[in-house]
């Protein structure tokens, strides 16, 4: 899409060409092409409605209801946060006297509104002209304009020192491929930039890929990991007087449907471990109970912390599995009992599952180099039961746990 286009689709005549796409998205491409040319929509504006329109349904994962009035493109979209994690970023923001913010690479703007609905003033940059434009367009269709300012421009170039805060969310995608960039001397902008607004603004916030070297995390930051339902989607480097911990996993629970606040707005239900970084859990014997950590838990080297609230340990030091002789409530992991442990041979395993008429197996893995859907394959399952199984090694010895879940609670 290109400027033409956008301004093109917030004419009055765009409005009709986006309504019309959204009512035959989601099915035949060309049926729905077909169906908006014979309204007599003009092919470019249509093409660009259509787009906009499976970009909309795509986005609602991420941005709920609002995504219906939003101008995204897919690159955009991919790297975009969730508005649960930008609404709790946004919040302690808000709760550490930010009151203005500049926003860095704002892409299409999710952190901004999200800024801007803590009530903040947020000032945001965007190097390329049209996501700039479409975050523009974003604010005002969220009725936020008059919190944030848009413009186009080189983010190493912009003046904080008016501003409480910065937050910045590099590029991690090459411009005119959308391919993805692990090197983070090759983000935009360049990593020495971004590291480098601490020591300039005393509150920053930088947004990172969840695979962060540790060896990267600068002196003194905080480092967060953050999953949502169980899936890692990002991590955020608090900086300066934001830095409360070495280390902090989050895990938000959109599936557990929202809190109330006291003021009677909605929330995402949350949950933190905090530690250093650096414990190391003890290793034992597997015991009656496996726990799965989150994947927040893992990547924010927690789970040394997490293994001392359960009282468990691990099996092999490399494997980030717990093992308990009880099964204690935690939002942190998943708790399994382990009914069987044997070396791994498929064989063996297919006789004991076929000896129980098992049918269907969740299949999870560490330290394993087995794929899971050749082994379901492999096991030619038949009957009627259920059970889990844990691929690992124990010991150093390739081993597969035969499990059943815990109820919550324990």
């Amino acid at each position: 899409m290109d400027l033409d286009q956008l301004a093109a689709l917030r004419t009055p005549e765009g409005s009709a060409a986006l309504a019309a796409a959204e009512r035959v998205a989601g099915g035949d491409p060309l049926a729905a092409a077909a169906a908006l040319r014979s309204a007599g929509i003009p092919g470019g504006l249509a093409a660009a409605a259509l787009t906009q329109a499976e970009l909309r349904r795509r986005a609602a994962g991420k941005f709920g209801a609002a995504a219906a009035g939003m101008f995204l493109t897919r690159a955009g979209l991919e790297q975009a946060t969730r508005r649960a994690v930008a609404d709790r970023r946004a919040a302690r923001l808000r709760a550490a006297g930010v009151t203005t913010l500049a926003d860095l690479g704002c892409g299409l703007g999710a952190d901004a509104l999200a800024a801007a609905r803590a009530g903040i003033r947020v000032y945001a940059v965007e190097a390329d002209p049209v996501t700039a434009a479409m975050a523009a367009a974003n604010a005002e269709a969220a009725g936020l304009a008059d919190l944030v300012t848009v413009e186009r421009g080189d983010a190493t170039a912009f003046d904080a020192t008016g501003v409480d805060a910065v937050f910045c969310d590099p590029a991690r995608r090459r411009a005119g491929t959308g391919q993805r960039v692990f090197d983070p001397n090759a983000y935009s902008p360049p990593w020495e930039f971004v590291t480098g607004l601490a020591a300039r603004v005393p509150r920053t916030v930088v947004k990172v890929a969840p695979g962060l070297d540790h060896a990267l995390i600068p002196a003194g930051a905080e480092a967060e990991w953050v999953s949502v339902d169980g899936d890692l989607v990002e991590a955020a480097l608090w900086c300066g007087e934001l830095a409360e911990v070495p280390r902090r996993a989050t895990l938000l629970r959109e599936k557990e449907g929202p809190l109330l606040n006291a003021s009677g707005s909605k929330r995402v239900p949350s949950y933190h471990l905090t530690g250093t970084g650096a414990q190391e859990a003890p290793v034992g014997p597997v015991r009656r109970f496996l726990y799965d950590p989150d994947p927040a838990v893992v990547r924010a080297h927690l789970v040394a912390e997490l293994a001392a609230d359960l009282d468990a340990t691990l099996a092999d030091p490399s494997i980030a599995y717990l093992y308990a002789d009880e099964a204690r409530p935690t939002p942190f992991a998943r708790c399994l009992e382990i009914t069987d442990v044997l070396p791994f041979s498929l064989k063996r395993l297919r006789a004991l599952l076929r000896e129980r008429r098992v049918g269907r197996v969740e299949i999870r893995k560490r330290g394993s180099a087995l794929e899971p859907e050749k082994l379901r394959r492999d096991l030619r399952l038949s009957g009627d039961e259920a059970a889990g199984l844990a691929l690992t090694r124990v010991a150093g010895d390739p081993t597969v746990l035969v499990c059943r879940p815990v109820p919550p609670g324990g």
